[in-house]
């Protein structure tokens, strides 16, 4: 037996009710004293033998503090019981009509965007907001979350003690705008600081004078902070956690990267699914804007929206007759990569002093880091990945190696010396940044022992085999002024890019 869409409507009601009582500790009998009711109402109601009224349903929000949640029940129930009997829909409720006393913020609109750009990416959300509420507003709490491998937890996790969101690189800004004149700057005030996680008190005040939002008013708050690609995933989450009337997302990335757009969304009725509706793409200039959004969403759901980019440094795009071809280097170059003819790739690099020069040290291993995460997010390197600091104009001997497993913590070479090599070599096609147009067949031992130094000074022999023997071997090479093409054995030809992908295999040992 079949229930009606009204029926239906009442049940969620009623379950809505009886999770919102539950989660705050109260029997049946102790919400319908506070609500003013008989004992025996809210069991009633719960037990579907009284259907909601909008009275029942305004003081149970009010006093389970429900966030719009149990009245959002009830507008569905509502409305299908109007049309039901042939009534005129309601018009749309108005903030000051549908909300109860208590519910206290609306977000009447949320626009956020997320632009990705050369030193990582900017955020900036701006949040229409009404006062539902009795009592004047004077903070808002608002989140900053990153996880660089959203699929892979135990990394993320790892990586961020690693390298630690901070305040200072967030560099946060905060206006609210009433539509009156010129818009204040706010102060903010942090609440939780974690490796991952802030949360942020923006305060309605600044230093010139403090600005509540009033019951009944409404006023825009704008807020925008920067994070590095080092510590940004390719994915964009926005949480519902207050009553909202419509979401926007946007996403604004570069178009010469070839992105693909999806998302899915979450709540607490329904497991993970694609977005039911699909960002819709425009171009601007060399941009590529991606538009979503969502109307009415449900308390505690989540949108994300994720992607992945096509255009690949060793790949080339399709091009039309008389498009200018773009070349694998001029994409190194474009990311800053120097490129083979540069007098420093020639060149020794400067050892550092450690422990004196400890933190310039650092800086240098933190660039070089986040140079290897924003190349993992153009090209997955499956053979794993180097780079050296001579490579991006830096004249310093160090060196950041990911292995092939990314599950892996990358190797960080600092004034690096080969002590030891096996006499047993192979041969396997290398390729480089710095020489990214070909790819050369280069001997290497299967083992190498390399002195390298801590950051205290002490130094340390580290044993790399294989495919990991070759990639450090690569990156000393580098520190030492030489190329791949010096190691290749006389009369061996490069292999153009473009032959190499019809013929290239992972490396096999």
């Amino acid at each position: 037996m079949t229930t009606s869409p009204l029926e239906r409507a009442a049940d969620s009601f009623a379950a809505e009710l009886a999770r919102q009582r539950t989660g705050r500790g109260l029997s049946k009998k102790q919400l319908a004293v506070l609500m003013g009711f008989d004992p025996s109402y809210v069991s009633h109601v719960e037990g579907r033998r009284h259907r909601p009224t909008e009275d029942f349903a305004r003081r149970a929000e009010a006093v389970l503090e429900a966030s719009g949640a149990i009245w959002q029940r009830f507008r569905e129930y509502d409305d299908l019981r109007h049309a039901r009997v042939g009534q005129p829909h309601r018009g749309p409720y108005l903030p000051g009509q549908w909300l109860p006393p208590g519910t206290g913020l609306v977000v009447e609109r949320e626009l956020a965007t997320l632009t990705h750009a050369e030193d990582g990416y900017r955020c900036v959300i701006r949040r229409e907001l009404y006062n539902a509420g009795l009592e004047p507003v004077t903070r808002y709490l608002v989140r900053v979350a990153v996880d660089r491998y959203p699929n892979d937890p135990g990394r993320s996790n790892r990586h961020h003690r690693e390298h630690p969101l901070t305040f200072a690189e967030l560099q946060i800004q905060a206006r609210r705008d009433d539509g009156g004149g010129d818009p204040e700057p706010m102060h903010w005030r942090a609440k939780h600081d974690r490796d991952a996680f802030k949360e942020i008190w923006l305060l309605f005040e600044n230093g010139e004078r403090r600005f509540p939002l009033y019951p009944g008013d409404r006023a825009t708050v704008e807020y925008a902070y920067r994070v590095g690609p080092e510590k940004w995933g390719l994915w964009f989450q926005r949480a519902v956690r207050l009553p909202t009337r419509q979401l926007a997302v946007r996403l604004d990335l570069p178009a010469a990267l070839d992105p693909q757009v999806w998302g899915v969304e979450t709540s607490l009725s329904a497991e993970e699914g694609p977005l039911r509706t699909a960002p819709q793409r425009h171009d601007e200039g060399d941009r590529a804007i991606y538009d979503w959004q969502t109307d009415d969403p449900p308390l505690n759901a989540r949108y994300r929206m994720q992607w992945r980019f096509r255009a690949r440094p060793d790949t080339e795009p399709d091009v039309g007759p008389g498009a200018t071809r773009v070349r694998p280097s001029d994409r190194m170059r474009g990311l800053g990569v120097l490129q083979r003819g540069a007098d420093l790739l020639r060149q020794r690099a400067r050892p550092f002093d450690l422990p004196t020069e400890e933190r310039g040290a650092r800086a240098v291993v933190d660039r070089l880091t986040a140079i290897l995460a924003r190349l993992d997010e153009l090209h997955p390197f499956s053979k794993g990945a180097g780079v050296a600091a001579p490579q991006f104009g830096i004249d310093r001997a160090a060196a950041v190696v990911r292995p092939p497993d990314r599950a892996a913590e990358p190797v960080v070479l600092l004034n690096p010396r080969v002590v030891d090599a096996d006499l047993e070599t192979d041969e396997q096609y290398e390729g480089c940044l710095s020489f990214f147009d070909h790819r050369g067949l280069v001997p290497r031992p299967l083992r190498l022992d390399v002195e390298h130094a801590q950051w205290d000074g002490s130094r340390i022999i580290t044993s790399f085999e294989f495919g990991m023997a070759r990639l450090v071997a690569h990156e000393v090479d580098h520190l030492e002024g030489r190329l791949y093409v010096d190691r290749m054995a006389p009369g061996v030809p490069l292999v153009p890019v473009e032959e190499y992908r019809e013929t290239a295999h992972p490396w096999s040992y």
